[in-house]
């Protein structure tokens, strides 16, 4: 039985990745398997841009994040209250 937790990655896990991923994990961001990845590998289609690292396989994040059309990281801006609750009426 396949473990939930190694399914796909969420839109919002993919801003906490490191500069680069292992295959496993950009599988994942793809929603393929191992198998597929190194039969893609293999043919030069896989989707974006591969680093060979000794016997492992490296992604740059911005590629693959390119690769699914993700082209930039969102923004988010929050305004805090400081001064507790307004009596303001």
């Amino acid at each position: 039985m396949k473990d939930p937790a190694e399914g796909r990655l969420r839109f919002s896990e993919m801003f906490d990745l490191p500069v680069t991923v292992d295959l496993r994990t950009a599988c994942r961001a793809f929603g393929i398997g191992s198998t597929t990845a190194y039969r893609l590998i293999r043919e030069g289609e896989f989707p974006c841009s591969i680093r060979r690292v000794g016997r492992r396989y490296r992604i740059p994040t911005n590629e693959l994040m390119r690769a699914l059309g993700i082209e930039d990281r969102p923004l988010y801006s929050v305004e805090l209250d400081t001064d507790g609750p307004s009596a303001d009426f």
